[in-house]
Formats: structure tokens, C-alpha cells, sequence
């Protein structure tokens, strides 16, 4: 697998309107001539297709939801980064860059973060243009709240609906170019594989979730934006339809799939209530502007929190991390929790939860503050657990939210499959082993309004061939193996659910794969994941048939692409014998606890190559060069 990163040369700051000038462009007149096939409708997907169709192309949008404005994107809560230093108080692009590879632990590629911090101005002036409601100051300007992992306040945000009100201006401009005939949309449509013809990607296959009809589709190219892979752990932050089909698809027909270890633990969600559950809510980073983290510092005290005294309480990421506090990032924060927790001195049921406490906020502010900054927020978690946040803490535990891993692309946002670009959280290659907060809306947003559409163009403007339809082989090839995958699924009749076993396969991901890592864990989970798979080929049960509305048979297939994604990422973890960001391995750790990369063995990205099945798949790697943000060990102290 060759692993060409086509990043350019130079000072940073030059190197993407260098490169900008030396691609090459497609004129006006022969736009209309080229086909885009986009997977996925969230703020990386819209984008780009809104601003694809704007340009002229000709674009098929497919999503699995009744409405591109139900993509998850609309779940994002807190804000967005941009380097526009409203507040004077030092931000630059240049700090907004350098916050962005030291939180993701020196295991980024310096030219696309540099690219993502320069382009971020961008994304507000274009959002505030399509009318996103963010929140002002008294006087006008637009306002700013602070984040994990930054000293300054960048993040702009619409109270804590952030994600909802972005895509909402990125669906209208799709809708205007679905009402002018340059986009077309495909609700309710999932892809399950990907066509390569000749060697480069020219089509997907897809079903209709209410019909069941097994369809082709073909383009000139072809963009995944669909989101990541956290549900591989079954209970995550992330809606019960994500899922990671395209990409494990497009990864078994020869597309690199970059760091899958590298699994975001988020340490603001409502810890989990019992076996109940099919997933968990997040409470937004925002609130830790002014909320307060403790614990109590003595093991077992289960005193209700207004009768335990300030002096008997443990603010432990403001004690062991002075210059960030509670705004330590997510990696960090989450770890620490889970230390708290482990030494006894966790609250609530079960001992697995922290306090986030807004007294303080609220003596010194007023309620009236609090409430128009975080409402909602408080409102939902209030829905949730029957306890009113204005009045006692809330209760959080870390759990599974972003991935950082995805499919290998180059500085163009390309994969190694020639003709498939990947947008968003679905590729690799922004953020390292760890994403600092309101980074996600900020990497979707640069992705498909600022960088796809320059990138797109120097692919197709030296596209050479015969134009192809859907009668070509590869597209019939693929059809009947869609099929053929579905009738195995129906045919099984087993005697247990799918949700049993992404439930079980969850577990073993969460224990032996999740905050914490160990070599005797990861190869106990590697022998584990395979009896899994093995018995659900030969034990599932798939009600109804493939000829209707089934979201059994949606789930299964899911969960089957699950329990090969879940065996790569146990073995990427196990191979990376290092410490960075999420990944953390006990052996290898700090005096004080804090994680010890090894930079002369893995400052690299880790690209595995499928083999075929039944075969080991192949390491490949892409070294990371620092040449503008010296390698150091990371102190947030």
C-alpha cells in the first residue's frame, strides 16, 4: 500500500494557498459533465454537497434518516473552534494549530491541522451569512466560551444546541441546491458497499430501507461522510443508528483504515443506570466553564453533596492541573475520573460518577446566567435523572463518544482507493489520538466547504476513460454479493438477537479496550472477538426478509461489520505498544500517570491494509514529521 501524503512544502502558513494555486480546476461548462456520489448528509456531507451542487457538479446525496437535517451532527452540543480572537486575549491561528497537535498528543500531521486552523475564521463568517443563530455579547459581537485544552476562548456556540443550528444552515443551502436540480436526495438509503472499477471508486451499492430494493449507482467520484465508529462499544454518546458500514466496506475493498485505536472517552455524560440502556447522553464540555469537579476525599462517604464541607471535598483537576482546571482535555479529564472512581471515592450508584457542580457559578453569577448560557442542558439532564442541576450537582461519568481513527486519506482527502475522498470523522486525519472540544463541527465544516471542493477538482480535471453505467461487471458483482450477504443473514434463524451481540461484543471492547489498555487485555479480547463473530454467523436471528422495512436485518449487517472493526482496533492497540492521547496503555505511563509516548518507535500513523478474510491484515505506516511544533512530553499542569 503505497501512502503518498502529497502534503506541501514550505512555511506552514503558505502551504495551503501554495497548494490551492498548483492544483488543477475544472472550468464552469464541463462541471455540469461530472457526477458526485456523497454518503452521508451531516455537516460534512451537506456542506459538500450544497457547495458541489453550487458549483455545478452533478451530486447524489445518500442517508440512512428520513431527512439529511437528522444526521447526528445535530446532536453536537457545545460550540465550534475558530481562531477569530474575538476576546483579545492571545488566539491565533498559529495557537489554534498548536493547542490542536499537542491535545491530539503529537500524533497529527502538522500540514492538516495547520489547514484546519486557517480555514476555521472561514467557516463562522459562512455560517453567520446562512443565518446560525450564535450567541452575542450585550453589544452585538459574537460571543465566546472556553474549551478543553485552550487558555483562550474560541468556541463559538447557539446555547447548547451548537450542531443543530449549523446543520440547519447547511441543510438550507443543500435544499436550495436540491430545489435547483444540482442535488439529488436519497433518504432512507444505506450504502452497503463500495464499486471499484479499474482501480479507482466509481460507484456504491446501496438498499432502500423501506423497500428493501438492492440498487447501484454510479459517479465520477465518490465521498464518504459518515461519521465514526464509536458504537463498535454499544453503549456510546453516539444515536443507535451510527454505524461504520460504508467505511469497513470501502476498507475491505482496499481502502487504508488509519489508528482505529485511537477512541475518544468524553468525561461529561450521565453515567450509565443499569442493563437497560442502549446508549448514553452527553452533557457538553461547555458546562465545565462553570462547573466545578469533585469528589469527596475521603473513600465510601455517600453524605449527599450540600453536607459534605468544602474542606472535605477533592477538586481534583484543578488540584493536579492548575493551568487548565476543570478545562483539562477530554483524555486527561476522563482518565482522572476514572481514577477517582477506581480509588473509591466515586458518587452514586455503584460509585462510577463525579460531581459537576454549578453552586459556585450560580452564587456568583445568578441563575439567571447559567440558565441562558446552559438551559438546555440542564433542562435534558434534569428529563433524565429526575434531579434539577440548579439545585445539586450533576452527576457524570466518562463514556465512548468520537473516533479519532477512520480511513486513511492524503492532504487532498483522499484514500488510497483513487476516486474516494472521506470527509469528517469518517477519515483519519485532523486531530491525533485525541480531539480537543468543538473541534468535530470545525473539522466537517472545513472538510466540506473549504477543502473538498478545491481537491475534488484536480482530481476530476485528470480523470481519463471511457465513461461507465451500472450494466458494468464490478457493479453486477457487487449487487449479487450484497444479496448473497443479506439471504446469509435471513437464513441463519437462530436464537439470539443482534442486539445481544453488539451488547456482548460492547462489553469486551469497554473492559478490555476502553479507557484503560494492557497487553494481557487486548490479546484476551483478541481471542474473544472471533468466538463472538463466529457464533453470531451461526446463532443470530433476523426476523422478516429482505423485501420490506426491516431494521433487524439493518442491525445485523451493522453489527457484523462491528465485529471485524472491533478485532482491527483491539489489534492496533496492541500493536502500538505506547501510550498517546486515548490510547492508553498502563504499561506505559508517567510517575505522576499521565501518558508516555514513544516517539522513537510510533510517531507514526498505523495504516492497516485488508488481506481477505480468514488472513491477518498488514501494518502499514506513514511517518509523522514535526518540523513546526517541537515533540515534547504533554503538560497541561
Amino acid at each position: 500500500m503505497e501512502l503518498k501524503s502529497k502534503c506541501p512544502t514550505g512555511p506552514i502558513e503558505q502551504q495551503w494557498q501554495k497548494h490551492k494555486a498548483e492544483m488543477k480546476l475544472v472550468n464552469p461548462a464541463n462541471k455540469r459533465k461530472y457526477h458526485i456520489i456523497i454518503v452521508g448528509s451531516g455537516l460534512a456531507g451537506g456542506s459538500a454537497a450544497a457547495t458541489l451542487g453550487e458549483l455545478g457538479y452533478n451530486v447524489s446525496c445518500f442517508c440512512y434518516q428520513d431527512s439529511a437535517r437528522r444526521a447526528h451532527s445535530i446532536a453536537a452540543q457545545g460550540g465550534i473552534n475558530a481562531s477569530k480572537n474575538y476576546q483579545n486575549d492571545g488566539d491565533s491561528t498559529y495557537r489554534l494549530f498548536y493547542d490542536t497537535v499537542k491535545g491530539g498528543d503529537f500524533r497529527a500531521r502538522e500540514s492538516n491541522v495547520y489547514r484546519l486552523a486557517e480555514v476555521s475564521t472561514n467557516i463562522i463568517d459562512q455560517c453567520v451569512a446562512q443565518g446560525v443563530p450564535f450567541a452575542r455579547e450585550y453589544g452585538g459581537t459574537l460571543s465566546n466560551r472556553s474549551f478543553g485544552g485552550a487558555q483562550v476562548s474560541r468556541t463559538f456556540y447557539a446555547r447548547g444546541q451548537t450542531g443543530q443550528q449549523l446543520l440547519l444552515g447547511a441543510y438550507q443551502a443543500l435544499q436550495r441546491q436540491v430545489g435547483l436540480g444540482q442535488v439529488k436526495m436519497y433518504p432512507r438509503s444505506e450504502m452497503i458497499d463500495l464499486v471499484v472499477v479499474d482501480g479507482r471508486a466509481r460507484g456504491i451499492i446501496t438498499r432502500d430501507m423501506v423497500t428493501g430494493k438492492i440498487e447501484s449507482h454510479v459517479g465520477d467520484a465518490v465521498i464518504l461522510a459518515t461519521g465514526g465508529y464509536g458504537n463498535v462499544f454499544y453503549l456510546s454518546t453516539n444515536a443507535k443508528g451510527c454505524n461504520a458500514t460504508a467505511i469497513w466496506r470501502a476498507y475491505r475493498k482496499g481502502a487504508g483504515f488509519a489508528n482505529p485505536c485511537y477512541t475518544q472517552i468524553h468525561p461529561t455524560c450521565i453515567p450509565v443506570s443499569g442493563d437497560h440502556q442502549s446508549k448514553l447522553t452527553l452533557m457538553s464540555e461547555s458546562l465545565r466553564n462553570d462547573g466545578r469537579i469533585w469528589v469527596p476525599k475521603k473513600k465510601g462517604d455517600t453524605r449527599k453533596p450540600d453536607q459534605i464541607p468544602e474542606d472535605e471535598r477533592d477538586y481534583y483537576l484543578e488540584r493536579k492541573y492548575p493551568s487548565y482546571g476543570n478545562l483539562a482535555p477530554r483524555d486527561i479529564s476522563s482518565r482522572a475520573a476514572k481514577q477517582a472512581c477506581d480509588d473509591g471515592r466515586g458518587v452514586g450508584p455503584g460509585g462510577l460518577g463525579v460531581y459537576l457542580d454549578f453552586a459556585d457559578s450560580i452564587k456568583r453569577l445568578g441563575k439567571k446566567v447559567i440558565e441562558e448560557r446552559y438551559g438546555n442542558l440542564f433542562e435534558m439532564y434534569e428529563r433524565i435523572t429526575d434531579e434539577d442541576p440548579y439545585k445539586v450537582p450533576m452527576r457524570i461519568y466518562p463514556a465512548i463518544h468520537y473516533t479519532m481513527g477512520g480511513l486513511w486519506v492524503d492532504y487532498n482527502l483522499m484514500s488510497t482507493i483513487p476516486g474516494l475522498h472521506v470527509l469528517g470523522e469518517a477519515n483519519f486525519s485532523d486531530h491525533g489520538a485525541n480531539r480537543l472540544g468543538a473541534s468535530a463541527l470545525m473539522q466537517g465544516l472545513a472538510d466540506g466547504y473549504f477543502v473538498i471542493p478545491y481537491t475534488i477538482a484536480d482530481y476530476l480535471a485528470q480523470l481519463k476513460g471511457p465513461k461507465i453505467d451500472t450494466s458494468h461487471a464490478e457493479f453486477k458483482k457487487a449487487e449479487a454479493e450484497a444479496n448473497e450477504r443479506i439471504k446469509r443473514l435471513l437464513s441463519i434463524k437462530g436464537k439470539r438477537t443482534v442486539d445481544s451481540f453488539h451488547k456482548q461484543l460492547g462489553k469486551v471492547m469497554w473492559d478490555k479496550c476502553g479507557m484503560a489498555r494492557t497487553d494481557a487485555g487486548l490479546r484476551e479480547a483478541l481471542a474473544l472477538i472471533p468466538q463472538i463473530r463466529e457464533e453470531f454467523w451461526k446463532n443470530v436471528t433476523v426476523l422478516g426478509s429482505g423485501d420490506e422495512l426491516n431494521q433487524s436485518l439493518e442491525k445485523a449487517g451493522r453489527v457484523a461489520d462491528f465485529l471485524e472493526l472491533g478485532e482491527l482496533l483491539c489489534r492496533d492497540a496492541l500493536e502500538r505498544d505506547e501510550s498517546c492521547g486515548g490510547h492508553f496503555r498502563e504499561e506505559h505511563q508517567t510517575e505522576d500517570g499521565e501518558a508516555l509516548r514513544n516517539d522513537e518507535k510510533f510517531c507514526h500513523a498505523a495504516v492497516w491494509e485488508f488481506q481477505g478474510d480468514g488472513k491477518p491484515p498488514k501494518r502499514n505506516v506513514e511517518p509523522l514529521e514535526f518540523e513546526f511544533v517541537h515533540l515534547q512530553q504533554r503538560s497541561y499542569k
